[in-house]
């Protein structure tokens, strides 16, 4: 992957994102409420639905308690993102130099107590932190299959983009 012209962003977490309808959305970026189906026995989700899908890849990674996975993005691929167990503090940064929100930043929680499906279009940075004291499972699908010429990693702290990975509420 070529390099990239980074934005310089404040200090901080960006615009926390609380309602799936959220104006204040990185532009390209979607949020869908999952429905969750529990009975006595457990729980059901039904993470996405992909009619006529074609070189769709569904992928998954458990990750512990205080880990972070920072910063990745891709030049062509969508990521659809769910997180199944545990919770997740998801960071976007969009590094579209031609987008309306370039050097935007969202911070969206989700997972067990907060069932929504994350679109990740291509140039948008992602990462994540486990948030909690129980691993998280995020399951991932892609409009492609891997290719890491289509992907590039920037550092977790990279002082550009600035981001406070510290609890805020304490």
């Amino acid at each position: 992957m070529t390099a990239i012209a980074l934005p310089t962003c404040e200090n901080g977490l960006g615009k926390v994102i609380s309602r799936v309808d959220s104006a204040d959305l990185i532009a390209g970026v979607r949020i869908t409420s999952i429905a969750l189906h529990p009975d006595d026995r457990g729980y059901f989700l039904e993470v996405i639905r992909l009619p006529q899908a074609v070189d769709t890849q569904v992928s998954a990674a458990l990750s512990y308690p205080g880990t972070i996975k920072a910063f990745h993005f891709h030049k062509h691929q969508t990521d659809i993102w769910a997180a199944v167990s545990g919770q997740l503090q998801v960071v976007l940064v969009d590094l579209r130099p031609e987008s309306p929100t370039f050097g935007v930043r969202n911070t969206i929680y989700i997972g067990t107590l907060r069932p929504w499906q994350v679109t990740i279009p291509p140039g948008v940075g992602h990462g994540y932190k486990v948030i909690g004291m129980e691993p998280a499972l995020l399951v991932y699908v892609t409009d492609r299959f891997y290719d890491p010429t289509d992907e590039g990693r920037i550092p977790y702290n990279d002082p550009q983009i600035n981001y406070d990975w510290e609890i805020q509420h304490k």
